[in-house]
């Protein structure tokens, strides 16, 4: 994108002074600084000044008109962590030629007000005088909601870890010194449930990994032919196996399905979180209804879509946005809250598309969509 610079790739490079700049553009940077997302405020070779953009206004809370024209120390009064002026320390017009600028840092404004803050100092020459001070401003807020949310995964990774290790280690240690005074079938209830929290601390841990992937996007994806009816069928077995009666579940399969290419143990991880939730928080039949439906992938007319539901008490409304978020646990305790986050990162990751509502018996309605993903050399 051109920005009114030279064409080469010398980043000292000063735009003419002398050159016709566009309106909306003092500092000559060939854009409105406008329509920068972040503040920018530059100061010219005098230190004044000469362009405070909106973003620097909304996050300094400083009028541009106050602001210009004013020497750069004035306008932009900051200090380090430390309650020191930074502008003296760093003196931006002095020091050594070589300097090319500060890196990111947090800077506090007048009032306390925590900032990030990049400079570059721009020369006319390689270890020329300082013909412009570039200050790129940020808000901190994202980044304190992105430590926050690290925080709380490490609190609820640390309190769901305790549990079940604490059991390990209690039931291992009095098997260890008591051996002996056990039956068998008390030595048998206390490794079976060690055995049981280990899994679930297995599952824990596959779960941290599975959100480390979706928020590097480094989730692999390995596609091959899947049958989505018959994957939901297993999922109903397994249930049915374990107790829950087979009239509790309804699978409503439209055909012809369009051939789809998919991760398979993705897909049953997504089917399985989805079920189970309808499962253990809904009501009355859970209803599985797997049909062909547009793709969300551009390019491609046709995709699977799959509607789990049940007759619960379903999601209050003002929760619906937030059924997809880290820890969201609905009105029931337990679990750790990660398991929709995965699912939609699942979905997405394959291309496909995710949605919450109301099922027509009034329950929850998880509906979610891939695109058949064909190889190429299918087609």
């Amino acid at each position: 994108m051109s920005v009114g610079m030279s064409g080469t790739r010398d980043a000292q490079a000063v735009p003419d002074a002398s050159a016709p700049r566009p309106a909306g553009d003092p500092a000559g940077l060939g854009i409105d600084p406008d329509d920068l997302p972040d503040g920018l405020v530059v100061a010219d070779e005098h230190g004044h000044v000469v362009c405070f953009n909106a973003a620097a206004q909304r996050i300094t809370a400083v009028p541009a008109e106050d602001a210009l024209g004013r020497r750069l120390e004035k306008a932009l009064p900051l200090e380090d962590l430390e309650g020191r002026r930074w502008w003296q320390l760093t003196d931006p017009y002095g020091g050594l030629a070589i300097r090319v600028g500060q890196p990111e840092r947090n800077l506090l404004l007048p009032g306390g007000r925590e900032v990030l803050v990049t400079v570059r100092y721009v020369r006319g020459e390689p270890t020329g005088p300082v013909r412009r001070v570039v200050v790129s401003i940020r808000d901190t807020e994202a980044r304190r909601r992105t430590e926050r949310s690290h925080a709380e995964l490490i609190a609820t990774v640390a309190h769901e870890l305790r549990s079940p290790l604490t059991s390990v280690k209690g039931f291992t240690a009095t098997l260890l010194a008591k051996w002996s005074r056990f039956t068998d079938d008390q030595k048998r209830l206390m490794l079976e449930t060690v055995d049981a929290d280990a899994d679930r601390v297995t599952r824990l841990i596959a779960e941290l990994l599975d959100i480390s992937r979706i928020d590097s996007g480094r989730l692999e994806l390995r596609r091959q032919p899947v049958d989505m009816g018959a994957a939901v069928g297993r999922h109903i077995q397994a249930y049915v196996a374990a107790g829950q009666p087979a009239d509790r579940f309804l699978l409503r399969l439209e055909q012809p399905l369009p051939a789809l290419w998919a991760d398979p143990d993705k897909v049953d991880q997504v089917l399985s979180n989805l079920i189970e939730n309808a499962v253990r928080h809904g009501e009355g039949t859970v209803t599985i209804d797997v049909t062909p439906a547009a793709s969300p992938r551009e390019g491609e007319d046709t995709g699977t879509s799959v509607t789990v539901s049940d007759e619960g008490a379903g999601i209050p409304e003002e929760s619906m946005n937030r059924v997809f978020t880290r820890f969201w646990r609905g009105s029931k305790r337990g679990g750790t809250g990660l398991g929709l986050y995965i699912v939609k990162g699942i979905v997405e990751a394959h291309g496909g598309v995710i949605t919450v509502g109301r099922a027509p018996g009034g329950g929850a309605e998880f509906r979610f969509t891939l695109p058949v993903s064909t190889p190429a050399y299918l087609t």
